[in-house]
């Protein structure tokens, strides 16, 4: 298997039959992450396991909110699942376990969207600083104490530029008002 992660679609065009990676599966060459998807357990970290999954079935899949905090380093927090964003309209992936599906309007959807190498793949995440606006804009259901304790973290980090933040939050009109209140208490 070239890739760590494999499809059903994708074992299909390199001439496996689908009893072929079932059997895998039970030999433990392969987990199944997904329904259709499988990643090899032995070139793939298992904390990046759901996202390269995810990305495999769909490319617009982008590591988000408590998942994205910590790997930023802005949270202490062990999250129940990945967090992973689609754009709103887009089907979420059927049979992952330990994903939280969330929805994201497509007008900003690819704003602070970046890429990463990891295990030889490229998969997507949010800047720290969308990241930070996702967690006020969505404070009602992750938390305040969670976007304000990643905020402080990031005032601290050497290189953050309030600015780019408030200008990043102009684009979330309900956010920004609590970010600058925010800002104004750390500042």
């Amino acid at each position: 298997m070239p890739d760590p992660v494999l499809t059903l679609a994708g074992a299909a065009r390199d001439g496996l039959r689908k009893d072929q990676v079932y059997a895998l599966v039970e030999a433990g060459g392969l987990e199944r992450v997904g329904r259709g998807v499988f990643v090899d357990p032995g070139r793939i970290d298992p904390a990046w396991a759901s996202l390269a999954a995810a990305s495999a079935l769909k490319p617009a899949s982008t590591l988000c909110l408590t998942s994205a905090l910590v790997y930023y380093d802005l949270s202490d927090a062990i999250p129940f699942g990945t967090d992973i964003a689609l754009p709103r309209g887009v089907r979420h992936p059927a049979g992952f376990d330990r994903v939280i599906w969330h929805s994201f309007d497509p007008d900003t959807f690819e704003l602070g969207r970046t890429s990463l190498e990891q295990d030889g793949l490229r998969l997507s995440i949010y800047s720290a600083e969308r990241t930070i606006v996702d967690s006020f804009r969505l404070a009602h259901t992750e938390g305040t104490d969670q976007a304000c304790e990643a905020l402080r973290r990031w005032v601290g980090k050497t290189g953050s530029q309030p600015s780019s933040l408030l200008d990043l939050a102009t684009s979330f009109p309900k956010a920004k008002p609590r970010i600058r209140a925010a800002l104004e208490v750390l500042l």
